[in-house]
């Protein structure tokens, strides 16, 4: 076969192949020699075979790719399943072809040919027989099976080539060249049939399909091979190797396990990637390239670094940007996210933590560095809600109750934690003080308390919440001479008649406020203690 193109290992073997069938077809066909056939053809069959797993470790490098990386990989993917079917197609037509030949040579059926031995064919050695059925009538073959061959091995050979990239297709080495010079051994120009099947016996014959079958599958393995070499030619290269830390977290509680991964990464100290960041999204389109903030490095090595104002969690993403072997652009998509907290400073008394029964208490929940969206405190005896308006929760909890737990937890990606608690003793609300004329045991004039018309109810100056108290009935006391006198109001304003009682005090005059009953936001009521004024 005339061929001037380099040949790679494997071509060079099934060369080797086809030279050991030349010369013993050069020979004369004894037993020996048929038997001879018979050992090639096994040899054929094994290299066949051993193709078949090879073939498969590339195609599994290859979807181990296209999980990598689908939107590059998958034309190649395409293009290595197309010529996995190519492939099977002609190997089946092959084998179709050689089973035909048997079957006609012996004269038994189609299932019986396809499980025949060489060994065992009774045509071993027969030259006329498979001569005819694969030639045909024309000298040249060409109207014959072996023509049909010729032109399905043509189709098969340009349809594989036309799967790699144009300009390494010379470079391909697949075999199964059908276009060329080819002599008989006196040195007679004959066609590529009479070349290979004209006056060949039957033994022969079929090592040569097989032969074919080799040929088909080393094609579909160098076009496998130049398809990965095709999908890793884009790729960046490394020629610095650091091991890194990646902790879970950088935030931990007591009693929790700090985890980390160690990986190992991989950098070109002679290329500085480039990468592109914008705050506040969950991904970063190479479309919003020119909105994002771009940050070099040095060395191949990249450092960022983002102020911590505000508190929450703070999302961010971005790519990054290398130029690739081939001078193209690479690029990288990441997004993460992070807390930021305010720094907090706990200063307790001790024998301080009160809740007052019957009333809202508001309450202060937080957890150091955990956003409050994934706080969840509970309440062992009362109720808890929270007042998302105000940032604060409310406890409200019953009366005749000494003390109550309040407990945390957070929702992180490990599940539900629990943070602690923290118990508080459960008091009556304290007694207001009541006023009139905003005074409070003390001298005051006529007309201010005639102005003023009621009695209320205060906290006392030095409780923290200003709860509400309605005053319901009390009684004024007066003395006349050596007389006293009660007035008694239903409500916590002045009567008539303690009206006129007031317009005709005397400077000096005592004036006491008593049997003050009040209610408050508990609901219960309760007596304030008496309120003296001094007319003035």
């Amino acid at each position: 076969m005339g061929s001037s193109k380099k040949e790679s290992p494997r071509q060079k073997m099934i060369g080797m192949m086809y030279l050991v069938l030349t010369a013993l077809l050069a020979l004369n066909v004894s037993k020996e020699v048929l038997e001879g056939y018979s050992v090639v053809n096994t040899s054929v069959v094994q290299t066949n075979d051993a193709f078949v797993s090879k073939r498969e470790d590339m195609y599994a490098r290859m979807e181990k790719d296209y999980a990598l990386n689908q939107t590059k990989v998958e034309p190649y993917l395409k293009k290595a399943r197309e010529a996995r079917q190519l492939s099977s197609e002609m190997i089946v037509y092959i084998e179709k072809l050689r089973d035909e030949l048997i079957a006609f040579s012996e004269g038994i059926p189609l299932d019986s040919a396809r499980n025949i031995s060489v060994q065992n064919l009774k045509n071993k050695d027969n030259y006329t027989i498979p001569t005819n059925y694969l030639i045909g009538v024309k000298d040249d073959g060409s109207d014959g099976r072996a023509g049909d061959l010729k032109k399905k091995i043509t189709a098969y050979r340009e349809n594989m080539l036309n799967l790699v990239a144009p300009h390494i297709r010379e470079q391909v080495k697949i075999g199964l060249e059908t276009e060329g010079n080819y002599y008989n051994a006196v040195g007679q120009k004959q066609s590529w049939e009479n070349y290979y099947f004209y006056d060949i016996p039957l033994a022969a014959d079929i090592p040569i399909l097989n032969k074919f079958i080799t040929e088909v599958n080393n094609a579909e393995t160098e076009i496998v091979e130049e398809l990965l070499r095709e999908i890793s030619a884009d790729d960046y290269r490394y020629d610095k190797i650091a091991a890194r830390i990646l902790p879970k977290s950088n935030f931990l509680f007591s009693g929790e396990t700090y985890e980390a991964e160690v990986i190992v990464a991989a950098y070109d100290t002679t290329r500085t990637p480039h990468v592109y960041l914008m705050q506040g999204v969950d991904s970063l389109p190479v479309t919003m390239k020119e909105k994002a903030t771009m940050i070099s490095g040095q060395n191949g090595r990249i450092n960022f670094k983002f102020p911590a104002n505000a508190t929450g969690i703070e999302k961010y993403a971005g790519f990054v940007s290398v130029l690739n072997n081939s001078g193209d652009e690479n690029t990288y998509h990441f997004n993460s996210e992070y807390f930021v907290a305010k720094p907090s400073v706990t200063v307790s008394a001790i024998n301080m933590n009160v809740l007052y029964s019957g009333v809202d208490n508001p309450l202060s929940i937080s957890v150091s560095g955990i956003p409050d969206q994934q706080i969840t405190p509970s309440i062992s005896t009362g109720t808890l809600k929270q007042d998302k308006s105000k940032g604060i929760w409310i406890a409200t909890v019953p009366p005749n109750i000494t003390e109550t737990k309040i407990d945390i937890t957070v929702k992180s990606e490990e599940g539900i934690k629990r943070m602690g608690s923290s118990t508080f003793r459960v008091k009556r609300l304290p007694d207001p003080a009541p006023y009139i004329a905003r005074t409070k045991d003390g001298f005051v004039n006529r007309e201010s308390l005639i102005f003023a018309g009621k009695i209320t109810a205060r906290m006392p100056a030095d409780f923290e919440y200003d709860y509400a108290f309605q005053v319901l009935s009390f009684t004024m006391t007066m003395q006349r001479g050596f007389d006293t006198y009660h007035y008694e109001s239903r409500s916590n304003k002045l009567t008539d008649e303690m009206i006129r009682q007031i317009r005709n005090t005397n400077r000096g005059q005592v004036i006491i406020f008593e049997d003050i009953i009040a209610t408050g936001p508990d609901g219960a009521e309760r007596m304030l203690a008496p309120l003296l004024v001094t007319i003035n």
